[in-house]
């Protein structure tokens, strides 16, 4: 996918008013309260598990036999 998605709506303050941002490639700013966020898609869940959770037994922080 080469367009960037668009957000509906600012994530910290809920306004509507967004622009793409010149920050970064996937930045937008937002007009009401001037905050510069992007957006990530990280993965899709899969059998209603997220695909970070699927290795969380190996990710580290825990102990090994």
């Amino acid at each position: 996918m080469s367009e960037r998605a668009v957000p509906f709506h600012c994530p910290y303050c809920g306004e509507e008013d967004l622009r793409p941002s010149e920050a970064s490639h996937a930045a937008w700013a937002c007009g009401a309260c001037l905050r510069v966020f992007t957006v990530k898609l990280v993965g899709l869940a899969v059998g209603g598990s997220t695909a970070s959770g699927a290795g969380a037994g190996t990710a580290g922080g825990g102990t090994s036999a």
